[in-house]
């Protein structure tokens, strides 16, 4: 099985999916912390400007998850897992219409996981 950087809840690709339904495609950028914490933020594709200081972790339901590189450097020991609370998102994420809001869990690499990244890199 491939190890992932970037995962997500069956909870959080059905609202992905819902959210192309009404957006058409999405990226997400984590959220360094300035206006609304640090949390998962989900953009319709293009919305959101990344730039030579971003790094696509992956994908998750078809659909980019970017972080800074600097961010980036404090995550890499871990997987991020995108999941799904009742609540409000972000004030510029498209799921806070929706009562829901994503969520960044995480868990850290084991070292066979962290062998298997680092002979993908």
């Amino acid at each position: 099985m491939t190890v992932k950087r970037v995962t997500a809840t069956p909870e959080a690709i059905e609202l992905i999916e819902e959210l192309k339904e009404k957006h058409g495609p999405l990226m997400f950028h984590q959220s360094g912390g300035c206006c609304d914490g640090s949390s998962p933020m989900c953009y319709a594709q293009g919305e959101f400007l990344v730039g030579d200081s971003d790094i696509c972790l992956g994908e998750i339901g078809e659909t980019p998850f970017y972080m800074s590189k600097v961010q980036y450097e404090y995550w890499k020991h871990t997987q991020i897992i995108i999941d799904v609370v009742p609540g409000r998102g972000g004030m510029f994420s498209l799921e806070g219409p929706e009562g829901k809001r994503f969520l960044t869990r995480s868990k850290v690499f084991t070292k066979d996981e962290q062998a298997q990244l680092n002979q993908t890199m």
